[in-house]
């Protein structure tokens, strides 16, 4: 099915609704009916297509979330151009290897302080929008299969080179029909938007759900806890995606006082979780303090939503839930043997939902697959009755002496005690053992690591103790939350390994063997 077709059921067929409130460059709040933004979809997509785009045509956005990225998305899967998303936090270095890699026709850009590569033209924001503006509303209408790609989204590139997943029409539609369907999402609903439209979590997970279900949507340029906090007052949500840091801000009393908690409470009937692991502790304080259980699902970008805990079942702690209708999962050795119930595997997943492959590079895509299976590179297992939990990524497991340490277990027991605030474990060379686990800690001063490395001990096997504690101000993540842990076991190689700290990088350092 082609998109437009899909968000017409609201374009169309709501079009005197209330769709969008946003921020306009003023800071004054403002609002479109549905039709308003089908007519600026079409302003947007005359004007690129005044500018020479054509179908199959790529085009690189690198801009914050506003209206103008609805409008150039929507105009793009109109006009069957394929839309590639950047992290607006990358640079220069970041940026040039998507564009080599897409060699699109052009760069749309909100900022001047960033160098593009030479040969691309690069297209300004607000003049693009101005001139789009003065276009007609006629629609553009351009025959499309649903096989045909809608996006090319590279991969956050924590463990390697990004490789662009091409994601078509057919499996956008139907992966956000399907939350629609399980998160019950209707055009009463009230949405929250505040994670990146560069990132699926936001656009295909966020933004598609919204255009089929017809509900409101307040779109949030980030989150901000100084702000966000009075918008959810003033707006009300009824449904918040969100990502697991988002939510430790919401449980910080400074950020959202108790009051204010149990009025939120009160008119928002789903928090979804994704993007990174949700720590069982924080699912836990959660429920204490709002009363409901956040929904942890699970994804990835080439597969978009594989599983997803249950909206009217038990929402397990630790736990991603079970596979969406139409997906199937397995849990399978090296050898891609199927393994059981509760034994410990890499995931393969096949599903309506696939990308279609790796931009321009059929080795990585043939790479991926094994027996018609997409191998997902996370290492998980099932439970007796279908419930799915992830213990880390494939490349993260950490062999020591012969036994598995899956960094994800050893994270989630330090993060039990109150005083650690944020963790990740990973592994480095060990002439003895192989590799042992080393474990960077966001916490309290006051903290004793001897203490720590004695908790551990009353709570994992010996293998799994990390041989070192490093206290580090913040970890590196990405704009969605995930550790980035090929800086970290650098780091723990250099820190451990040689006698040298480099107290710039990690002010109090503390170690304990």
């Amino acid at each position: 099915m082609h998109l437009t077709q899909l968000f017409d059921v609201s374009l169309r067929g709501r079009a005197e609704d209330i769709g969008l409130e946003y921020d306009d460059s003023d800071g004054r709040l403002r609002s479109l009916t549905f039709g308003e933004i089908d007519a600026r979809a079409s302003r947007m997509a005359r004007e690129l297509t005044a500018r020479g785009l054509r179908q199959g045509d790529r085009l690189c956005l690198h801009i914050a979330n506003g209206v103008e990225f609805i409008d150039l998305y929507l105009a793009c899967v109109r006009l069957g151009v394929i839309l590639v998303p950047m992290n607006v936090l990358y640079r220069e270095r970041e940026l040039a290897h998507i564009i080599a890699s897409a060699e699109p026709a052009a760069i749309v850009a909100s900022a001047n302080e960033v160098a593009y590569p030479d040969g691309v033209p690069v297209w300004g924001l607000e003049k693009l929008s101005e001139a789009a503006m003065r276009q007609p509303s006629l629609r553009s209408n351009i025959m499309l299969d649903g096989s045909a790609p809608a996006l090319i989204v590279y991969t956050s590139g924590t463990t390697g080179v990004p490789k662009g997943a091409v994601l078509s029409h057919d499996a956008l539609a139907v992966n956000a029909m399907t939350l629609v369907a399980i998160w019950k999402i209707t055009a009463a609903d009230r949405y929250l938007a505040m994670l990146p439209l560069f990132h699926l979590h936001g656009l295909g997970n966020g933004l598609h759900s919204w255009l089929i279900a017809g509900c409101r949507l307040r779109l949030l340029t980030r989150f901000d806890q100084r702000t966000t906090p009075g918008i959810m007052a003033e707006f009300r949500p009824t449904l918040v995606l969100g990502v697991p840091t988002i939510y430790v801000r919401l449980l910080d009393p400074e950020v959202v006082n108790p009051a204010l908690a149990g009025e939120i409470a009160t008119y928002v009937r789903l928090f979804v979780s994704g993007s990174a692991p949700l720590p069982s502790h924080l699912h836990e304080a959660f429920r204490a303090r709002y009363g409901q259980a956040i929904l942890e699902r699970y994804g990835m970008t080439e597969t978009l939503i594989i599983a997803s805990n249950l909206y009217a079942d038990d929402r397990r702690a630790g736990s991603v839930g079970v596979p969406l209708p139409g997906v199937s999962v397995r849990v399978t050795d090296e050898q891609g043997r199927v393994l059981g119930d509760a034994e410990v595997g890499e995931l393969e997943v096949r599903s309506p939902s696939l990308f279609s492959g790796y931009w321009r590079d059929a080795r990585a895509t043939a790479d991926a697959f094994r027996d018609g299976w997409f191998r997902t590179g996370d290492v998980g297992s099932r439970s007796a009755d279908g419930y799915y939990t992830l213990h880390g990524r494939r490349g993260d497991l950490i062999i020591s002496g012969g036994f598995n340490v899956y960094p994800r277990e050893v994270e989630n027991v330090l993060l039990a005690r109150q005083q650690v605030r944020d963790a990740a474990v990973v592994g480095i060379p060990d002439p003895i053992r192989g590799e042992v686990p080393i474990a960077f800690i966001v916490c309290d001063d006051q903290i004793d690591m001897k203490v720590l490395e004695t908790w551990c001990r009353t709570q994992l096997a010996s293998f799994k103790i990390p041989r070192a504690f490093l206290r580090v101000d913040s970890l590196p993540r990405t704009a969605l939350g995930k550790v980035q842990t090929s800086g970290l076991v650098a780091l723990a190689r250099e820190l451990v390994l040689t006698p040298r700290v480099d107290a710039s990088l990690f002010p109090s350092p503390t170690t304990s063997r």
